[in-house]
């Protein structure tokens, strides 16, 4: 694989509406053969970088988003559970990196972590630390000094997705602001930890909300480290259970548009691969998904078995990839 030709230069981060609707718009093979192109000028198009995401506390969630089963405002099968021990996730841990893991990433069905809470999870950053896996939380809201103790803990990277558009946010959550979820962004940028950022793709919003979502995330100063992509996976009892599914094509569109603006960044095929067939995700690592998420589980959704990916990656001839962590501050 040759070196990347690309320049730090070519990164965007004044991307405009027009020109984004205008990629989607594309024919699919053209808007295609762009990301793809793209995608080998910064990255082996043959390697993907594959997390393991652990549930560390569910269910009971304040929060009302309405694709969540772990919020409390309504009536799914999820039972409430408490925080697992340090041990457990240890556990958990060791046998994600057996599986082929080279990121740990845990979630907690928090609105906010109190500092009690940071009390407990800190040693489990340290802990998945001394596996060799990287770090990876996603525990709601921060406030600068939360996400400055989480940095001096170790922490590599923090998940916080915007979920969609500013136009289309108040459809799906009232409790917390899209206000909110960027003071947490740059709370976490500020603290030097990577950034992990995406949302979901199937709730019910238009392309131009999938434009809006996208150009949230390609004119941040500094473009997400991660960018998971994440189909809606409808899960009975929530208020987006039984809506109309997303043509997979305009999955893959999206996933193309993704890796063309935000091209240094890697783009995480996230929730929903359950759903996909082996032809609509291949298509997806053509389009620039270098990201996957491994194990029986997300949270609380289902996902491939580990043994189904390796399969799957085999017949494409991909490697699943250890990638550094770039260094803090560097241009993404």
């Amino acid at each position: 694989m040759p070196e990347p030709q690309a320049q730090l230069s070519d990164i965007r981060h004044d991307w405009q509406r027009d020109e984004v609707l205008s990629l989607y718009a594309l024919p699919f093979n053209d808007l295609l053969y762009r990301a793809h192109g793209t995608y080998r000028a910064w990255h082996d198009p043959n390697k993907v970088q594959v997390s393991t995401l652990l549930s560390i506390k569910t269910g009971a969630c304040s929060e009302d988003c309405a694709y969540c089963p772990q919020s409390g405002h309504y009536d799914t099968d999820i039972e409430p559970e408490r925080l697992l021990s340090l041990e457990e996730v240890e556990q958990t841990a060791a046998a994600a990196k057996a599986s082929g893991a080279s990121r740990f990433c845990m979630g907690a069905a928090w609105r906010n972590p109190t500092d009690k809470h940071l009390d407990q999870v800190i040693g489990m950053i340290d802990a998945v630390r001394k596996t060799g896996l990287e770090t990876c939380m996603t525990l709601g809201m921060l406030t600068r000094s939360q996400a400055q103790r989480l940095k001096t803990a170790g922490l590599d990277y923090y998940n916080h997705n915007l979920d969609t558009s500013p136009e289309f946010y108040g459809h799906i959550i009232s409790t917390r602001t899209y206000q909110d979820r960027l003071d947490t962004l740059e709370h976490v940028r500020e603290a030097g930890i990577h950034v992990c950022c995406g949302g979901i793709i199937g709730m019910g919003e238009s392309r131009e909300d999938r434009t809006g979502l996208l150009l949230q995330l390609a004119c941040m100063p500094e473009h997400p480290e991660s960018v998971p992509i994440n189909m809606l996976v409808q899960i009975k009892g929530t208020p987006l259970y039984g809506i109309d599914a997303l043509d997979p094509f305009e999955f893959v569109r999206t996933i193309a548009v993704a890796r063309i603006l935000m091209p240094r960044a890697y783009v995480r095929l996230s929730a929903g691969r359950e759903a996909m067939n082996e032809q609509t995700q291949a298509l997806c690592f053509f389009a620039g998904a270098n990201s996957v998420f491994y194990g029986d589980t997300l949270l609380t959704a289902k996902n491939p078995a580990p043994h189904k990916d390796q399969v799957l990656f085999a017949r494409l001839g991909i490697e699943a990839d250890r990638l550094p962590v770039p260094q803090a501050g560097e241009p993404v």
